[in-house]
């Protein structure tokens, strides 16, 4: 089992960035695929962003490319969400997922282990 600890969400303006944190514990999780996800107020959890175990495999959601970077620190345990040129529409809980049972998968079902969530609010 592996437990997992977002930070770093809090209230921003539009432009302005934020970095997340995803901090595992029980196990380490070096090996494991790990994604971004978020949740708006009255949508379903959509994918954000995934990081293989070495970072030689990174894939976003194109409304995000070019804007969010996701890195690994596995030494360190984290994984890391660099969010830059926020926007409204990016406010949402943002959750950090581990252990998908197929890869590569951006279906929220198909990840086993999950964050509590950090609230990021973008106003303009």
């Amino acid at each position: 089992q592996v437990q997992l600890v977002e930070s770093g969400g809090g209230l921003v303006q539009a432009g302005g960035s934020l970095r997340l944190s995803c901090a595992a514990s029980g196990r380490t999780f070096s090996s494991d695929v790990v994604g971004w996800f978020r949740q708006a107020p009255g949508k379903e959890r959509e994918f954000v962003a995934r990081i293989n175990w070495n970072g030689g495999d990174i894939y976003y959601k194109d409304s995000v490319k070019g804007r969010f970077t996701i890195s690994r620190d596995n030494a360190k345990n984290t994984v890391y969400l660099q969010m830059n040129s926020l926007k409204p529409e990016d406010t949402a809980v943002y959750y950090c997922a581990a252990g998908p049972s197929i890869y590569p998968t951006t279906v929220v079902s198909t990840w086993n282990y999950w964050g509590q969530g950090t609230q990021v609010t973008v106003s303009s």
